[in-house]
């Protein structure tokens, strides 16, 4: 019973390893052909995805991934869209008062300690999602960039130029291009769920409204 009220996190996390390690089998199948047509000794498994190609390739998603979940998180604490699930009802935009989020003396006896402890514990409670998606985001974006300056300067030496230092790669087109590229991808996904949630349902899902709920009610749960 235990396991079937954890099914919705069980389920992306089986799927996140097999997609990640698919990914790693399907990179190393076209890194080794690239080997192969320069030849260059095919590289191991294990060799692959400890390289920094695979890592750049996996960081610059998650470094993305981590920004649009940070700014959605942000975003709806002060922006509302009237008629989308997504969004808070118009009029209580903000972070609400301490009785309306249950801290301080305002606290219920289930709530987390760091609820009820007031000062900077309560602070750093309410923001824990907020910090977290950020921290992870800002990890990601530093993997990614430490990873594609080797990468990039590997490409540099096969052609005889000389390597760049971190700060002249993050000034390169070549890591905005594997930022953006990313990033416009996601503030799109996001963009859509909110609009199109508004008008379109999916029965049964928490992520819509109830199929007969009318287009202009906000904030409703399926």
């Amino acid at each position: 019973m235990r396991v079937r009220q954890h099914l919705l996190s069980i389920f992306f996390g089986v799927i996140f390893l097999i997609a990640l390690a698919l990914q790693s089998v399907a990179g190393l199948l076209v890194t080794n052909q690239e080997n192969a047509t320069h030849g260059e000794p095919a590289l191991t498994w294990v060799q692959f995805v400890t390289s920094s190609d695979f890592v750049v390739d996996v960081a610059e998603n998650w470094q993305s991934e981590y920004l649009q979940f940070f700014l959605f998180i942000l975003a709806t604490i002060w922006l509302v869209q009237k008629g989308s699930p997504e969004s808070k009802q118009p009029g209580e935009e903000g972070v609400g008062s301490d009785r309306e989020q249950l801290v301080g003396r305002y606290a219920r006896a289930d709530s987390p300690a760091w609820a009820r402890a007031g000062g900077w514990r309560t602070w750093v409670y309410s923001n824990s999602l907020l910090l977290t998606m950020g921290t992870i985001f800002l990890l990601s974006w530093l993997a990614q960039a430490l990873a594609g300056q080797v990468v990039y300067n590997q490409e540099q030496s096969m052609h005889g130029q000389a390597p760049i230092d971190l700060a002249q790669y993050l000034a390169n087109p070549d890591f905005w291009n594997r930022t953006l590229q990313n990033w416009q991808s996601e503030f799109l996904a996001v963009g859509s769920m909110v609009a199109l949630s508004i008008i379109l349902r999916q029965r049964g899902s928490s992520e819509s409204k109830p199929v007969g709920t009318p287009h202009e009610a906000t904030s409703v749960e399926g």
